[in-house]
């Protein structure tokens, strides 16, 4: 099991090359549960097989068996779209057993991902101390993030606290309902009437709340998962610093857009957040599973996730230069170097390359709004604000809209879902692959200006 196997890896190399060689990765249909059950039936045992039959059976029924998101055609959900040097360089933390627990252990590891956490910290403007680490993914940041706030919380009001309580909004990433649930907290919703929280609207609910005192946190997105917009987040960040709530922004999607000048300015606010998610596998180009989680403050978030144990005194009493471990800043103990992938793509790109392809989809974005709000029985929801775009074919029902979306797989022409929008059926687009081109967009929306076989 430890010995290189030189002929095995020649061949997996060598699909690795062609799979990257790709100019445009197949869109692919995904796989069936009876077939999969059935080819890979008998592959794991007490003993094993030839290597070289494994792996074609890899490249024969596992790798086909997707819907790919690492193409232009791939618009349903905020994929991930590595760039081919993040996909290289994260072979190589692979090859090298690279992980990322303790300055102790990984101490180049940890600076060259601290290197790249400051890249992030100054696009939102945080102060010079902000710093984190990198987790598995938004749920992951969140989690983390308000378990320091829940804990910040009680410790501000001297423990004198009920159930300490959350404000959000329905917009809200899914993922901050569970961590409320995981962390024994309860939601504060908080009614907004266009999909975005403000300053107004947290206030109020304040106001009406009678259990003021066991509101700890608020949570603001910067670029809601399905309509792609931000909340008011220089007014929230107002209210917070009044009422004295840990103020956390979900940037998970819509952060790198901070790197882009032509919507920097939507986020300001940002730079006043107790903690923030982003994540580099769904907009900045990293691959699966790359999220950055900044504190403004790192030693508070650092005084809650440090775990202690015998076996761990080594690792803390290390000279860090107050540095801290990654394992310190959030539920995680044992990690990859996940955000090395994302140092060695903005060491070798630079952050103007991240700029311009972030730049490239929030054009594609404009682009298919414009074209949307010129094609007469199509309606643009709302103008978008980032790379996502919700619009509506006239008459249209739930039905119509998934025959249009299993029509458009079927003939590998882009993978769309339909999503709901104040209680109806729309149509969304995401923008995230920077070589989506106009002639695609024309291609998608072209299918449902015009009538479908069994579709009126």
């Amino acid at each position: 099991m430890h010995t290189l196997d030189q002929k095995l890896a020649r061949l997996v190399f060598d699909e690795c090359r062609r799979q990257l060689s790709l100019d445009e990765v197949p869109l692919k249909t995904g796989g069936d549960r009876e077939r999969l059950t059935e080819s890979l039936a008998g592959l794991i045992g007490a003993s094993g097989h030839d290597p070289e039959a494994v792996l074609s059976a890899f490249l024969r029924d596992v790798a086909p068996a997707i819907i790919a998101c690492d193409t232009p055609r791939f618009m349903a959900f905020v994929s991930c779209v590595p760039s081919k040097t993040s996909i290289l360089f994260d072979m190589v933390v692979s090859a090298f057993s690279l992980h990322g627990i303790s300055w102790l252990e990984a101490a180049g590891p940890v600076a060259a991902e601290n290197q790249a956490l400051r890249v992030l910290a100054d696009a939102a403007g945080l102060p010079a101390g902000a710093g984190g680490c990198f987790v598995s993914g938004g749920s992951s940041g969140n989690l983390s993030a308000l378990l320091v706030a829940r804990d910040t919380g009680l410790s501000r009001r001297g423990g004198r606290c009920g159930r300490p309580r959350v404000a959000v909004t329905a917009d809200a990433h899914s993922s901050i309902g569970k961590a409320l649930h995981v962390l024994g907290m309860e939601p504060l919703p908080v009614p907004v009437h266009d999909h975005r929280l403000s300053a107004r609207a947290l206030r109020d609910t304040l106001a009406r709340e009678p259990d003021r005192d066991d509101v700890v946190a608020v949570v603001a997105t910067a670029g809601t998962t399905n309509g792609g917009l931000i909340d008011d987040l220089a007014g929230v960040a107002e209210v917070a610093r009044q009422q004295g709530l840990w103020f956390h922004v979900d940037a998970a999607y819509g952060g790198a857009g901070l790197l882009a000048p032509s919507v920097r300015g939507l986020f300001d606010g940002i730079e006043q957040a107790d903690s923030v998610v982003i994540d580099p596998h769904k907009w900045l180009f990293s691959p699966f599973d790359c999220a950055a989680l900044l504190y403004r403050d790192p030693p508070t978030a650092k005084a809650v996730h440090t775990q202690r144990a015998s076996y761990l005194d080594a690792i803390h009493d290390e000279d860090d230069g107050g540095v801290g471990n990654p394992s310190d800043y959030a539920h995680h103990l044992t990690r990859r170097a996940r955000g090395l992938p994302l140092w060695f793509g903005l060491a070798v790109h630079g952050t103007d390359a991240y700029r311009d392809n972030i730049e490239n989809t929030l054009t594609m974005a404009r682009y298919a709004a414009d074209l949307i709000t010129g094609t007469e029985g199509l309606t643009l929801v709302c103008e978008p604000e980032l790379s996502v775009v919700l619009f509506r074919r006239d008459g249209w029902g739930w039905d119509d809209y998934e025959k249009w979306s299993a029509r458009l797989l079927a003939n590998q022409v882009a993978f769309v879902l339909p999503t709901s929008w104040d209680g109806e059926p729309v149509a969304r687009l995401c923008f995230v692959h920077p070589e989506t081109t106009k002639q695609l967009v024309d291609e998608v929306i072209s299918t449902i200006a015009r009538p479908l076989d069994g579709v009126t």
